[in-house]
């Protein structure tokens, strides 16, 4: 699932001072602005619709267009939404209001906005297990949000927020130094836990399921349809943020050249997904084709211990392919994709050139 990018009709203030009207900003959009609307009349407006959407406890709930014009009832309605335990770091929530409040209070110096930013980050400090895993939600740790998520960048958004912050990037600046400390204290576990929750099979390193145990780190599955797996969508991001550490420890570049030899063994060549129309409510069905001159793609699950692709309907009865499951989930849900072909083919050339020169992992 994405951010809802819906819009919000607005007017800001233009590089000559004067008010122009532009096109809408979508809050999908809001950390892609140029760097003179973040002190802006309509980016404060936004910035102080963040605030009401924060919870208690620091953090924020997901899929909100946190950029339409609030109505006073909507106001009233989200200060009494408060207390709600419905926080998370789901589909992009809690770290992107983060870097968007930074980037505001960089540019205004607002008091506000650096208050609410503090209060954020001591709720990815306290959201955090001691073994360095983040929930998908806190402090609701209900069903399989109590378990440590690399899905839709949960665990990852945290973890790069606060190391923007542990490193003193230009919008962090303001950060106190018990709380830079704190973040970069926090990171350290994080990387430790990605290190220890990497699947091994056979004694080499894969990549990643969705969900971890939160205790033993063992894969979990969440939906019925999202069983127990190696992921093949998700394990991307995990990667690049491994590769973006400066003076790996031999783990990680252990780590990371497992992901990535594991990437390359489990890539669909010959094949290629296209839409058919049909009559459905949705209007097409997703097949599969065959292509000798397709890129190669990925599945979303590989089952452990097979690579094999699996899919899964709301029956919960894994399938050998796409054409198994009902239609609803079949076109509902995304089950391959190129994530993997960027790192395989850019950023795993440039790193290991650099970090791990005597050992390309990748077919020549």
């Amino acid at each position: 699932m994405s951010l809802l990018c819906l819009f919000a009709t607005a007017m800001v203030f233009g590089s000559q001072g004067g008010k122009t009207p532009i096109r809408p900003i979508s809050w999908g959009r809001c950390l892609a602005q140029r760097p003179v609307f973040y002190a802006g009349e309509e980016a404060i407006r936004i910035a102080d619709n963040v605030l009401l959407y924060q919870r208690n406890s620091g953090g924020w709930r997901q899929n909100i267009d946190m950029a339409r014009v609030l109505s006073q009832k909507d106001k009233a309605q989200l200060r009494k939404d408060k207390n709600k335990e419905d926080s998370t770091l789901d589909n992009g929530a809690t770290h992107t209001q983060m870097r968007y409040l930074a980037r505001v209070y960089d540019a205004t110096r607002h008091e506000r906005f650096e208050k609410a930013f503090l209060k954020a980050v001591d709720y990815l400090l306290e959201a955090q297990y001691p073994n360095g895993g983040w929930p998908q939600r806190y402090p609701n740790l209900s069903g399989y949000s109590r378990y440590i998520t690399f899905n839709d960048g949960a665990m990852i958004g945290a973890m790069t927020v606060l190391r923007d912050i542990a490193e003193k990037k230009p919008w962090y600046a303001f950060v106190d130094e018990e709380r830079r400390k704190n973040a970069e204290k926090a990171v350290q576990k994080g990387i430790e836990c990605i290190l220890k929750c990497q699947i091994i099979v056979g004694g080499r390193r894969t990549a990643w399921c969705q969900q971890h145990d939160e205790k033993t780190l063992e894969p979990r599955p969440a939906r019925i349809y999202e069983k127990v797996s190696i992921c093949g969508g998700e394990s991307v991001g995990v990667v690049k943020f491994l590769m973006d550490i400066d003076n790996p420890t031999v783990e990680i570049i252990e780590a990371i050249q497992g992901a990535v030899a594991w990437f390359d063994r489990v890539k669909l060549t010959g094949i290629r997904q296209v839409n058919k129309p049909d009559q459905s409510e949705r209007g097409y069905d997703k097949v599969i084709i065959r292509d000798a001159t397709a890129p190669p793609m990925w599945a979303r699950f590989y089952q452990i211990g097979t690579n094999r692709p699996i899919f899964c309907g709301r029956d919960g009865k894994i399938k050998d392919t796409l054409a198994e499951i009902e239609h609803e989930r079949r076109t509902g849900y995304s089950w391959y994709g190129y994530g993997p072909a960027e790192l395989l083919a850019r950023d795993y050339p440039a790193w290991q050139k650099k970090w791990a020169p005597k050992k390309n992992v990748l077919k020549n």
